[in-house]
């Protein structure tokens, strides 16, 4: 399984990186919201050079050009509702693919402890095609695993490439014993180093959703 920290490698996805993670530029939700889906589209760029790709001829005004366009079938997921900005970034990119939505939500025990549910999913057949799934946070990887389980049942996809804004350390290790190896990239624009009890990200960012639509009760 491969791990992507684009972080690693200096660019302009570091500006958005610092200004989601800033307490003062968050306090715009509409800039949040935007910076999470310019992460998002940078992060489809970086995906696409990993994808198959075939030759096709256009008709130009002056005559005929090749180009090689992406062979393969994309369906983008994403965990309403946090990673909706995030998944509009991979959409405006791969403008043809089709889409997938799960809800899944921590039901607390206790103030530490908590189930995930998956109670919502719309997708399209995914035998044999390439998986996106999009969360803005992967902080325990709990639920991706339950949220691709739910997806597997729309069929198996042939490639799956999780893209996290930012994942804990923890989150990376319980991915790669809970996917299938051979056919799963994790790409992360940051890895950070831990989680706290209530299994958020530190240093992360905060509840995004809250920070992209509003406090929920």
């Amino acid at each position: 399984m491969k791990i992507i920290n684009l972080s690693e490698n200096n660019s302009i996805l570091n500006q958005f990186i610092k200004e989601i993670r800033s307490v003062e530029i968050q306090k715009d939700s509409m800039r949040f919201r935007r910076n999470m889906e310019r992460i998002g589209e940078i992060m489809a760029y970086e995906i696409s050079k990993a994808m198959n790709y075939v030759e096709e001829k256009v008709q130009t005004p002056l005559g005929i050009a090749p180009v090689q366009i992406i062979d393969e079938k994309v369906v983008i997921s994403t965990i309403l509702r946090a990673g909706l900005p995030f998944h509009q970034g991979f959409l405006n990119y791969f403008d043809a693919s089709e889409n997938a939505f799960v809800s899944a939500y921590r039901k607390y025990r206790d103030s530490e402890n908590f189930d995930i549910f998956v109670e919502y999913i719309a997708s399209p057949g995914l035998e044999g095609k390439t998986l996106i799934l999009t969360d803005p946070m992967l902080a325990t990887g709990s639920s991706m695993e339950q949220t691709f389980s739910a997806l597997t049942t729309k069929g198996f996809p042939s490639k799956i490439h999780i893209a996290t804004v930012i994942a804990s350390r923890q989150a990376i290790n319980y991915i790669t014993t809970h996917f299938p190896e051979d056919i799963t990239t994790v790409w992360a624009a940051a890895i950070d180093p831990e989680i706290n009890s209530h299994s958020y990200i530190i240093p992360g960012l905060g509840d995004a959703g809250d920070l992209a639509f509003g406090e929920k009760l």
